[in-house]
């Protein structure tokens, strides 16, 4: 397969990761990255060995196929906008737009152009979580029929140096953090058709607790703690909880139900993590994991070992242009994702079930074998 040429427009912190993980997948070839700060453009060229461009420079060179765009998601949009009219694949971080006009306006774009829009998370096609997959497409728990999801905290401005954007509308616990379980939620289960919530914000300011920004207070003009109720074309219903305003809390991520017993699901923000299920005797038991490349732990951080592949999604797009299929992390799931989050949001206002105008289909599982084909070497 011939190396896609990929370029990076956003040099902030998690650039870091893609163009540290990327040298992992076949079928990549980091080359040059731009931001519209030139000194981050050039430390970040200079760490990783690739050339340092302008935007309009990187948009214009001809040996860049796809862009990765890592801005703010408030430009999400109009840097993907430019990047399909400079005849490039787009992948973007999460989430892609933030409402359903402009990712509507982007399908409308790459389908015109015959060009492929990808988006994170891509945490889904971990082992842990294609394996939950195999168990529920085999009926190791029947029908799901309900579950819970839980993602709850007291926020980020203790640790972020500049959070002041993920307390405005685009930001909160539901756009920054509901991509990684909605997703998950949706490749196991199937598409949403209607959403009902209640929303509500425990302070009106928060208080930046490091960085050159320590001790200013930054208003809070968006939900902090919303409670939702998933309603999936499938008939399961599952309650999705997601805070930023929550010390401490006992809540697993990810339960689902099933007419034959229940399957326990780790933190879909990771690639890995220990599963457990129970049958129809009800006793809880760790479910033996398969081997899947994506699955095995390969960074360390603060004494835990965990499994993180990011750019696996993008390294399948990049499989799937070569081979003529769909890609997993594509623009219709990223679509239907942001349809729920944005009508959860929509319902959180109105106090009334909002129906999804949107569907998708289930990515195709994602089975150990060709998990290990988009890998240069074993991990």
């Amino acid at each position: 397969m011939t190396n896609l040429g990929v370029g990076i427009i956003g040099c902030g912190n998690i650039s870091t990761a893609y163009l540290t993980l990327a040298p992992l997948f076949r079928g990549l070839e980091m080359r040059a990255v731009a931001d519209i700060n030139a000194e981050a453009v050039a430390a970040r060229a200079g760490e990783f060995g690739v050339r340092a461009y302008t935007v309009d420079e990187l948009l214009d060179a001809d040996d860049i196929d796809v862009i990765v765009n890592l801005t703010i998601p408030d430009a999400h949009f109009s840097v993907s906008a430019a990047i399909l009219e400079a005849g490039k694949h787009v992948y973007s971080e999460k989430p892609f737009v933030l409402s359903l006009d402009k990712g509507e306006a982007l399908h409308k774009l790459a389908a015109g152009r015959g060009l492929r829009v990808g988006s994170a998370p891509d945490t889904f096609l971990g082992g842990s979580h294609q394996q939950a997959r195999a168990l529920i497409d085999g009926d190791a728990i029947g029908r799901i029929t309900s579950g819970t999801a839980h993602v709850m905290s007291r926020g980020m401005e203790a640790w972020h140096p500049n959070p002041g954007f993920f307390f405005q509308p685009g930001g909160g616990p539901v756009l920054d953090l509901g991509p990684y379980y909605i997703t998950n939620l949706v490749q196991l289960l199937g598409p949403v058709r209607r959403v009902a919530a209640l929303s509500s914000a425990a302070f009106h300011t928060r208080t930046i607790g490091t960085g050159p920004l320590a001790g200013q207070a930054v208003p809070v003009n968006t939900p902090t703690t919303i409670h939702a109720l998933l309603e999936f074309v499938s008939g399961a219903s599952i309650t999705f909880s997601s805070s930023w305003d929550v010390s401490a809390h006992r809540h697993a991520p990810m339960e689902l139900y099933g007419t034959g017993g229940s399957l326990f699901v780790p933190d879909p923000n990771f690639f890995g993590g220990a599963l457990e299920m129970a049958g129809g005797d009800r006793v809880i038991r760790p479910v033996e994991a398969w081997q899947h490349p994506f699955g095995i732990p390969n960074e360390e951080k603060d004494g835990v070992w965990r499994a993180n592949y990011r750019v696996a999604g993008l390294a399948d797009m990049a499989a799937a242009i070569a081979q003529g299929r769909p890609h997993r992390c594509s623009l219709e799931l990223a679509l239907h994702v942001i349809d729920v989050m944005t009508s959860i949001l929509k319902s959180g206002e109105a106090g009334a079930f909002v129906d999804l105008s949107t569907t998708c289909d289930r990515p195709e599982v994602l089975l150990p074998e060709e998990a290990a084909s988009l890998l240069r070497a074993a991990p």
